[in-house]
């Protein structure tokens, strides 16, 4: 029998990484496939792991000072993405993804995605937004495959990702303006939106992410 396919799941008191955890678990069981989730702060078992996953509610900057804060961690992950590694950020740990964080003042991000975590604009809508949003999806990736019709993901966020590149862009969301809600560049992925609250629509993408080969890597 073929190994289980590795997924760790990033400790940092970053938040939902027990509701994370059973979401790539079950994503794995409807999917057919065998997979081992571990919860983790470890670097020697980030580095090793098929798949990396990072949660995150928040604040940017506390959430990356939680990841400083753990000695060899956020070089661990670094690392295992450089190799090749798939990692999906989910909420602040997409947020994570970009090149700085204005929460807080100013505060580095992994510099993967361009752009910046700047506070939304939405006149007249309460903020954080709360709740179900419509995603678009804005170009073919496996990574969004096999998510029917007007998919919705569940959003809990008052700051977004402004001034990206349209290429990595793989869904929006319309909430007073246009947010981007999905994001992916070489092996790396995030949503703004909680996979792991969003249902069927959020199991689909994590499944899609367990399955996913990237043909590129940063």
């Amino acid at each position: 029998m073929a190994q289980p396919l590795s997924i760790a799941v990033v400790d940092y008191e970053g938040g939902n990484l027990a509701s994370a955890a059973r979401a790539a678990l079950r994503a794995a069981e409807l999917s057919g496939r065998n997979a081992s989730v571990i919860i983790t702060n470890e670097p020697a078992a980030v580095r090793q792991a098929d798949r990396i996953i990072l949660p995150g509610q928040g604040a940017f900057a506390d959430c990356a000072r939680g990841l400083e804060a753990i000695p060899g961690l956020k070089d661990a992950i670094l690392q295992a993405v450089a190799k090749g590694t798939p990692f999906l950020g989910i909420c602040v740990g997409m947020q994570l993804m970009a090149e700085r964080g204005l929460e807080h003042g100013v505060t580095e991000g992994f510099g993967w995605i361009a752009g910046e975590i700047a506070p939304m604009d939405a006149p007249g809508l309460r903020l954080p937004q709360m709740g179900w949003n419509e995603l678009e999806l804005l170009q073919p990736h496996p990574l969004t495959q096999g998510l029917g019709s007007a998919p919705h993901g569940y959003f809990v966020h008052s700051y977004a990702l402004r001034n990206t590149t349209e290429d990595t862009l793989l869904a929006s969301a319309d909430y007073g303006g246009r947010v981007p809600a999905m994001v992916c560049r070489g092996n790396v992925a995030g949503t703004q939106f909680h996979v792991e609250k969003s249902q069927t629509v959020g199991l689909k993408i994590l499944a899609n992410f367990l399955a996913w080969q990237p043909e590129a890597t940063l």
